[in-house]
């Protein structure tokens, strides 16, 4: 008898037990959020207005020199493969205002760069060409000046986006100079001839622009 009323106490004491606690919350352990990863494409593409300066030496064989300065567009497209290198396709058109000359330029450029900070992006070009300078005396008298071979520059890019994700950039350059995501600024000079064609003909470009990076 002794036993079953002790059986019996001892289910009653933990069936109040299991009633008493019913309102208590399980605890739950705090994970800590894992971050997304950023996977940008490293592409970009921009465009610009172009100041194209010309000289010459005159047809008139005084020993003088012809300077011309055209304006137009540039467009560019570029893929970062690193931090430090990447390539860039440029085409350029210069016919605006012009006294005697119309330069056109396309070209394939490797692109040695450097984060000067988080939102300065300095860099280089040099590659590979094909200039024409079509020239135009207003008498009735044109001709043409194509050249391929050597060209190459130096700019500088700067970020105007605001990356305001919570992310993290997958490769260690995104996000770095002018390669997060959005909008950036550039300014560059680029040469394309020096002392070419019948009349020594040096051909200099100075753009700025937008770009965009993907």
């Amino acid at each position: 008898m002794k036993k079953i009323l002790i059986s019996l106490t001892t289910v009653l004491a933990l069936t109040t037990t299991t009633y008493a606690g019913g309102n208590i919350a399980p605890q739950e352990a705090e994970v800590a959020p894992v971050p997304a990863v950023i996977s940008p494409i490293p592409l970009y593409i921009g465009a610009g207005l172009v100041a194209a300066g010309l000289s010459r030496d005159c047809p008139c064989m005084n020993g003088s020199r012809l300077k011309d300065m055209t304006y137009g567009g540039l467009l560019r497209a570029g893929w970062d493969f690193n931090d430090y290198v990447g390539i860039e396709a440029r085409a350029l058109k210069a016919s605006i205002e012009e006294d005697f000359s119309e330069t056109t330029h396309y070209g394939l450029y490797l692109k040695p760069q450097y984060h000067v900070s988080n939102q300065t992006n300095v860099y280089g070009l040099i590659g590979y060409g094909k200039t024409e300078i079509d020239y135009d005396n207003h008498k009735g008298k044109t001709s043409t000046l194509s050249k391929s071979g050597l060209s190459y520059g130096a700019g500088i890019e700067y970020d105007l986006s605001s990356d305001n994700s919570e992310g993290e950039y997958a490769r260690s350059f995104d996000g770095q100079g002018n390669q997060e995501k959005g909008l950036g600024i550039f300014a560059d000079y680029q040469h394309l001839l020096s002392d070419e064609g019948e009349f020594n003909t040096d051909s200099n470009i100075f753009t700025v622009g937008l770009t965009y990076d993907f």
